[in-house]
């Protein structure tokens, strides 16, 4: 099937439908059928089974265990930067905002406005700052840790479409990362505010954070906003903060002058957690 074949059967998909009706099976406790599925997957996508605390794939009651299990002490060392990369994936792009818009793929880009969910006044703190787009692969330890000490001050719920979140279709369709579904979690860090936008897709059963627990299901009509005091919740640098039950896109932003990234980063190279993701400049 051709890319623009395969994007363009998203469209017509009922998304929404395919992407509860996954959930509700990845839940499901069901026995050996579930260990079937898991062994298939398995396979089907060549996890590295021995990086997981518990290799053993019968061991997990249900599909989503198994998609959101922890890693074996040790498998994934930390490095001594200013910014780690939160999660196992692969770069899908980085670099500078211009103005307001960040780079999807060639001929696509969206704004920081709608990305967060239309506040102006939030996204004017990113102006002409850095941005990086992960995206993880079913294969993929699926866990987002914290790329630096943060203290959360709000998270957003925002509805939106639920389309494939592969680097095809982020090639073939416009401004997919502020159009679907979206939790953004906004921080502030040592050099100021910095967020993280974890990107819901086509069969993405749920996106959970460590301190509000499952944001979605249920789905939401509106944009949702938790506002959290000074000190409620503080996270350290490669601290757990939220997963992914069946894998997607995590978006960061910086502020202009705060992030340098690693020399070795590359829009499609593949990256793990805890590598070096970049520095602060000197004056931040």
């Amino acid at each position: 099937m051709s890319e623009r074949l395969a994007v363009a059967l998203q469209y017509a998909l009922p998304k929404r439908l395919l992407t509860q009706f996954a959930g509700k099976l990845a839940g499901l406790r069901g026995g050996k059928a579930t260990t079937a599925v898991i062994r298939w997957f398995i396979k089907r996508y060549g996890v590295n089974m021995d990086e997981a605390a518990n290799s053993d794939p019968a061991s997990y009651p249900t599909f989503n265990e198994f998609f959101t299990r922890p890693l074996r002490e040790g498998v994934r060392p930390f490095a001594e930067a200013d910014y780690l990369c939160p999660v196992d994936g692969a770069i899908s792009q980085f670099g500078p905002i211009e103005r307001d818009q960040i780079f999807q793929a060639k001929g696509h880009f969206y704004t920081t406005t709608t990305l967060i969910g239309g506040d102006r006044s939030l996204a004017a703190q990113f102006e002409d700052g850095e941005f990086a787009t992960l995206y993880l692969s079913p294969r993929d330890y699926h866990r987002i840790h914290m790329p630096c000490d943060g203290r959360l001050t709000q998270m957003i719920y925002v509805p939106g479409e639920l389309f494939s979140v592969n680097p095809a279709t982020a090639r073939g369709v416009p401004g997919l990362f502020a159009r679907n579904e979206r939790v953004v979690c906004v921080f502030e860090g040592a050099a100021g505010p910095f967020v993280m936008v974890l990107v819901g897709a086509t069969i993405v059963g749920s996106m959970a954070t460590t301190w509000h627990g499952v944001v979605n299901p249920p789905r939401q009509a509106d944009i949702e906003k938790h506002a959290y005091a000074p000190g409620e919740v503080a996270l350290r640098q490669g601290e757990e903060m939220g997963r992914f039950l069946l894998g997607s896109t995590v978006v960061m932003l910086f502020p202009k002058g705060t992030m340098r990234f690693a020399s070795d980063w590359a829009a499609a190279r593949p990256v793990r957690l805890g590598e070096a993701m970049g520095q602060r400049p000197p004056s931040a």
